[in-house]
């Protein structure tokens, strides 16, 4: 467990949550991404239900429902909110109760809450009005907790998929992708930002991180079928993203066709302040 060090959150119109197309691009194949992307640790979903006050669980930007089916199975009662309505369907399909909004414009109706998750979904929340309206709907002792992968591939595969996209991509479009840098630099970032977001907002007492370690094997075929979850190529048109994939794949190929991706979880979780 260590505390996350401070630093500003971003005022610029950059900011992820302000990427209001991309945020909302996801449902564009529901059932893939419910498929393909991989769930949470145990030992996280065990963690945060130990260490909320109640069963009472809000998943914000739910999605098709991966990590709320997680905590149901944990033995909570999950309430979805999400923006897509594409996503959210397809979590109602799977015995999940979601209503569709952005969380920031979302009416509560006086519920409270013992849990608020945002499962790789908090960066396309604004930070501090967020934690803010998290703050005003977390019973005294409810916890926050956003979390996100961190997986980190051969480095022959990411640099596949980093030329690939800047072929396809137009001139000036980030790719995030570049060479030596750690996928954990750009996470560490959007924890960071979460951390101030929630001191900003006041109410809760000093965030913390925590980190669960695992690993997953996949196949040429697995990586591919996940590859079109991303933001950066939800919205690519189908040749360009057939090109990309070819790319990667080809690179995939020459390592023996599968390997296994180091994965960190990192969460940003803090306490509601009891009055």
């Amino acid at each position: 467990m260590t505390t996350v060090p401070p630093r500003r959150a971003p005022d610029s119109p950059d900011a992820p949550h302000t990427a209001r197309l991309m945020a909302e691009s996801f449902g564009v194949d529901a059932e893939r991404y419910d498929r393909a992307r991989p769930p949470y640790p145990d030992e996280m979903v065990g963690r945060l239900v130990a260490a909320a006050p109640g069963p009472d669980v809000l998943d914000v930007g739910c999605g098709t429902g991966i990590a709320a089916r997680q905590f149901q199975a944990a033995g909570c009662r999950v309430l979805g909110v999400d923006p897509d309505a594409r996503m959210a369907e397809f979590a109602r399909r799977g015995g999940l109760v979601v209503e569709v909004a952005r969380f920031e414009d979302w009416d509560p109706g006086g519920r409270m809450f013992d849990l608020l998750i945002a499962a790789t979904a908090w960066h396309w929340v604004d930070p501090v009005a967020g934690a803010a309206k998290a703050a005003r709907i977390l019973r005294p002792g409810g916890r926050l907790a956003a979390f996100w992968h961190v997986p980190e591939p051969p480095a022959a595969v990411t640099e596949a998929l980093g030329a690939a996209l800047r072929q396809v991509l137009p001139p000036g479009v980030p790719v995030g992708l570049d060479p030596g840098r750690s996928p954990m630099d750009g996470y560490q970032a959007m924890a960071a930002t979460a951390a101030d977001g929630i001191r900003r907002a006041d109410g809760f007492g000093e965030p913390e991180q925590w980190r669960f370690t695992w690993q997953r094997a996949y196949t040429r075929d697995e990586w591919l079928d996940q590859l079109p979850t991303s933001g950066i190529l939800t919205r690519l048109p189908p040749e360009p993203l057939a090109r990309v994939l070819e790319s990667v794949g080809a690179a995939i190929d020459r390592l023996g066709g599968r390997f296994t991706v180091p994965y960190t979880t990192v969460v940003v979780t803090a306490a509601r302040l009891v009055p």
